[in-house]
């Protein structure tokens, strides 16, 4: 007869394409996963693993079976959940993934706050670009995501949480200082600063900027990095511009607040999501921490309607 944990050992070999790895996850010796699994094999008379391969993967046969296998989890931890709010009781890990573009402004302004309301609750967070979001929700790995949509992703949904405006940031002596607002057809590539490709940001300043393909550089040197407060501290030293978040702006001190424009007659927006997979059954824990997320935002960013979205995906 089939068992849940049976279907757990094989759902973690799936997931770190390692043995002793998911041994080590689910709390258990190698030999004892290993032999639960080829009893599984043996039971359903199809092989699940190429163990020939390294790192193993599933067979063709294996990849129904353990995608099978995740929704027969998932269902079965409906049952915990709904007795838990039943009780109205909000406990348990919740893993969260955010995008490095978001972490820095968001995280402070909600996580103790949600901490401090539900005790019970223990958050744990880790900074993933958006494709690692998708593939460790699917996976399991993390239970909700916070990071720009629309993502369209198949068996991952949205809960839209606020929307901010993309802004310009330059250098106190560069020409857009000049000006009281910047006309994005007459903004030029030489002297921009990016972040490195994988990050949604990035892709949606390329977007909005209509940039086909970098001009020769004007800048000292090439950076490669995912970190904006990075960004804005070159660019106060060696010049420059970028484009930067508008909760990124809440954090900045009056000078550097002196040195952002907006765009003329026009506002771009990135939207700012929960994601989860459909999976993912702790329907209160996410409505408490949409709710916790959207009371800590400044009311102007809540309002889709007050821009334009640029997208990020193509």
């Amino acid at each position: 007869m089939i068992s849940l944990i049976q279907l757990e050992y094989i759902v973690a070999v799936d997931t770190y394409r390692h043995f002793a790895t998911a041994a080590e996850k689910s709390f258990v010796t190698q030999p004892t996963l290993s032999m639960q699994i080829k009893k599984l094999e043996e039971d359903l008379e199809v092989i699940i693993f190429d163990r020939s391969k390294q790192p193993v993967v599933p067979t063709i046969a294996g990849e129904k079976l353990i995608e099978q296998a995740r929704e027969v989890l998932a269902e079965a931890q409906k049952l915990e959940v709904i007795a838990q709010e039943s009780r109205e009781d909000i406990s348990g890990e919740l893993k969260i993934g955010v995008i490095p573009t978001i972490s820095p402004y968001l995280l402070p302004r909600f996580s103790g706050e949600f901490r401090r309301k539900f005790p019970k609750v223990e958050l744990k967070v880790t900074e993933l670009v958006t494709e690692k979001i998708a593939e460790y929700l699917k996976k399991g790995l993390i239970d909700v995501g916070i990071l720009v949509t629309p993502l369209n992703e198949t068996g991952i949904s949205e809960k839209p949480l606020y929307y901010e405006e993309m802004l310009i940031y330059s250098n106190k002596n560069h020409e857009y200082m000049q000006q009281p607002v910047v006309n994005v057809s007459a903004m030029h590539t030489n002297d921009i600063w990016l972040l490195n490709d994988g990050h949604c940001f990035r892709h949606q300043v390329v977007n909005l900027c209509d940039i086909q393909h970098l001009e020769s550089s004007d800048l000292p040197f090439e950076f490669e990095g995912g970190n904006l407060d990075t960004l804005i501290k070159i660019i106060d030293k060696e010049g420059g511009y970028t484009l930067i978040p508008e909760l990124a702006w809440y954090d900045l001190d009056a000078q550097r607040k002196k040195q952002v424009r907006h765009f003329e007659n026009m506002v771009p927006l990135r939207e700012v999501s929960l994601v989860y997979t459909r999976k993912y059954q702790k329907s209160r824990i996410i409505e408490e921490l949409s709710k916790e997320i959207r009371s800590c935002i400044p009311k102007p960013l809540l309002k889709s309607d007050r821009g334009s979205l640029v997208e990020w995906k193509s």
